[in-house]
């Protein structure tokens, strides 16, 4: 027998004799289906209604260890030490890169799965934030920039959610062999997108069922079809009357009987005691009943303590152990998909180098996609800053030296942060630098850097800041101290410490997390009409997770860069953009308004006239649209149906200007004479490579048949609509952008 032949054998029957003095749950040569069949045999009711909540506790007598369902990988590994932190998500969204997205959140995993091999051979993995079940991605679509949590999702529009939440999905869940590297979570479902202070409470209703299933439901959809997401999380709101984490039309009727939905439902964090507690739902008479409603309408996991009283309500008959097992079912069937009863020695993804943490390529990595997602939006030719406008800078403004406005929010921490000053210092040499102001007013908390300090416990660096006590600047002093500079570098905008989820702040345009006005705020203003007034040229670095309502700046200001919160790289990304080291090509995902008077009221979830799709009036900057320091041209484009009954695209981009750079085609479709439905929507959408000067790319996109799906009024559904469509090709979504064509699709 050939040597290497007999080696394998003897291996095989090592591992049948092993597995054959196993219970059927600890054999990893069974199904995934078998052993959590096996092991929901074993159990006790107390002991299933304790493996349902996401902090469990060990089965110590079936050797189950201790888990948590919640861990965070918004834009990198988050609450759990050292990570890579990315830019946020809605910056990502910007890049229209789903290459560099994929790219991004297989690092993440990566981190992800090291992080947790190392804990679990330190005997700590079992904690919340520690486990290998990730609460991303956030698909709701950002339909109101008030939304503090809008930076979580990837823009405005439903099909760029679906698509790049679907990218993300595949990154971290990875191919399974037999383990899934990870688990991702499509959230928050459904109808979800604020105000945060009545989220605990509020019921939507009466909304039109072409809105849910048009706007709403689509990105879910597809995470839930075609990228395979292991797990869904219901909302905290109510819709027509019930709580999303108690709803059968959502979590039965639609998430699993029609779309096929077979993983797991975790529930937000406290949402199942919404049900019965005062003055929020009151749906629920108490916990036992809260529950039993939950875990009835599919709801597997509470993130809580509620599902404690389970076996209460099963006592008086809320619910069945039968009920309960179906849940129980499926959350063992995922920790061992995941191999968390299984040694690490059988699981493939536990060979990950802890290394790999906040490793110089990740590091890259986040500089690469904080380049790519800033965006352009005024440029009267001052940048990029070359020759003599290399001269005479100053940088101002408080999010100049501010790192963890940088990291968004649901961030990790990374060794070192890169400050938009810090970055420009390292090209430019020391400049003069003003904070001026802080987010909303004109006082600024000063601090002095001291010294660096070391964390030999991981290998992470911190600058002491010395706290200087607080001064309230005055125009005069900025002007004063801007006397020699002629350009003014102003790194401004918002902070995710005003705009996230259900923040305790209350200032002037910010309340409990969410925005009151999208205008920037108003000592913003005044300073950048005091320095343009004063003859100063202006960049303006608005820094944000949520459009900016930027219309006098656009009279003050030479050039405006939308920056978003760029991540660990942030200030590098930006000195790359600012000195034309890299040509801006980000487009913008969500729609730029005026002012406040052009949205409708925050609370009201009718699409009427909210974002690109439907929006009727002139917004300052459309959906897709961000300048370059180069030009394009785009040729008439061809499309030609293809053998599946779809269509496809062809189109030259030539550039037509000085500098290499890369531009973003994008796909509408427009439906003509249906009154009631978008005014045209996307269906695709390619980025060219970066493209010389002089040089042309043909770019391809194709329209499968399913792009067509539209809203059927006779059948008040959604299906692929025969008929008259116009495609709308161009580099953004306004209308002098775009060409159209028209096809029929049979």
């Amino acid at each position: 027998m050939n040597k290497k032949i007999f080696v394998i054998t003897l291996l095989l029957c090592g591992t049948m004799s092993a597995a054959a003095q196993l219970l059927p749950y600890q054999n990893p040569t069974l199904s995934a289906d078998e052993r959590a069949e096996d092991l929901l045999g074993r159990l006790t009711l107390k002991e299933k209604a304790k493996l349902m909540r996401n902090g469990s506790p060990a089965i110590e007598r079936l050797g189950i260890p201790a888990w948590d369902w919640w861990s965070e990988a918004l834009h990198g590994v988050g609450r759990n030490g050292i990570s890579t932190t990315f830019p946020s998500c809605i910056g990502m969204a910007a890049s229209f890169d789903d290459e560099l997205i994929g790219r991004v959140f297989t690092a993440v995993s990566d981190e992800a799965r090291a992080k947790n091999t190392q804990m679990r051979r330190e005997g700590k993995a079992t904690g919340k934030y520690q486990c290998l079940s990730f609460w991303t991605p956030t698909v709701n679509i950002f339909r109101d920039p008030r939304w503090g949590r809008g930076q979580e999702s990837y823009g405005e529009d439903p099909y760029q959610n679906g698509r790049m939440g679907s990218v993300v999905v595949r990154a971290l869940q990875g191919e399974p062999s037999p383990y899934y590297k990870l688990y991702a979570c499509a959230k928050h479902f459904a109808v979800h997108s604020g105000p945060e202070k009545l989220r605990h409470s509020m019921n939507i209703e009466d909304l039109p069922a072409r809105d849910l299933w048009e706007s709403y439901l689509p990105a879910f959809k597809v995470l839930v079809q075609e990228a395979g997401v292991k797990e869904v999380m219901c909302a905290y709101q109510r819709l027509d009357g019930d709580p999303c984490c108690g709803s059968n039309r959502l979590l039965q009727h639609i998430l699993r009987d029609e779309w096929g939905f077979k993983g797991v439902v975790v529930s937000d964090c406290g949402a199942i005691g919404d049900f019965w507690q005062p003055k929020r739902h009151g749906v629920s008479k108490d916990q036992p009943a809260a529950s039993a409603k939950a875990v009835l309408s599919g709801t597997d996991v509470e993130c809580g303590a509620h599902y404690g009283s389970l076996p209460e309500a099963v006592k008086r008959g809320d619910i069945s152990e039968e009920q309960i097992n179906v849940s129980v079912r499926r959350l063992l069937k995922g920790r061992i998909e995941m191999g968390n009863l299984d040694p690490d020695s059988l699981v493939n993804w536990t060979s990950i180098p802890n290394s790999v943490v906040n490793c110089e390529a990740h590091k890259q990595l986040a500089r690469k996609m904080g380049r790519e997602q800033m965006v352009l939006l005024k440029n009267n030719g001052i940048l990029p800053l070359t020759g003599k406008t290399r001269k005479d800078i100053m940088v101002m403004g408080p999010n100049a030296a501010d790192s963890t406005m940088l990291w968004g929010i649901y961030f990790g921490k990374p060794k070192h942060t890169v400050t938009p000053l810090e970055g420009l210092q390292e090209r430019l040499g020391k400049l003069p630098f003003l904070t001026a102001c802080g987010i909303t007013s004109m006082t600024v908390k000063e601090q002095a850097v001291g010294k660096t300090i070391e964390n030999a416990a991981d290998g992470s660096t911190t600058l002491q800041m010395i706290d200087k006590g607080e001064h309230t600047y005055t125009i005069a002093e900025i002007l004063k101290a801007a006397k020699k500079a002629k350009t003014i570098i102003f790194v401004g905008g918002i902070s995710p410490n005003l705009e996230r989820e259900q923040a305790r702040v209350s200032e002037p345009g910010f309340d409990g997390g969410d925005r009151t006005s999208i205008e920037l705020p108003q000592v913003q203003r005044d300073i950048l009409k005091a320095l343009h007034k004063a003859g100063k040229r202006i960049v303006f670095v608005c820094c944000s997770g949520s459009a900016v309502a930027l219309a006098p700046e656009m009279d003050t200001c030479d050039a405006i860069v939308e920056a978003w919160y760029a991540g660990e790289q942030g200030g590098h990304a930006l000195a790359d953009v600012l000195l034309g080291d890299y040509n801006p090509s980000g487009k913008l995902p969500v729609t730029f308004y005026k002012d406040d008077a052009q949205l409708p009221p925050f609370d009201d979830y009718k699409m009427k006239n909210r974002t690109y799709r439907f929006f009727e009036g002139e917004p300052l900057f459309p959906f897709g649209y961000g300048l370059s320091y180069t030009t394009f041209k785009t040729s008439t484009p061809n499309i030609r149906m293809n053998s599946e009954g779809g269509y496809n695209i062809s189109i030259d981009v030539t550039n037509t200007g000085l500098r290499e750079g890369a531009e973003v085609i994008q796909v509408y479709l427009r439906r003509p004479g249906d009154t009631g439905g978008p005014i045209k929507t996307l269906r695709g959408y390619t980025r060219t490579h970066e493209l010389k000067a002089g040089e042309t790319e043909t770019v391809s996109i194709s329209l499968p048949r399913k792009d067509f799906e539209w809203w059927d009024n006779t059948t008040n559904t959604m299906r692929i609509l025969p008929g008259l469509f116009e495609v709308l090709i161009g580099t953004s979504s306004a209308d002098k952008d775009l060409q159209k064509l028209e096809v029929t699709l049979l």
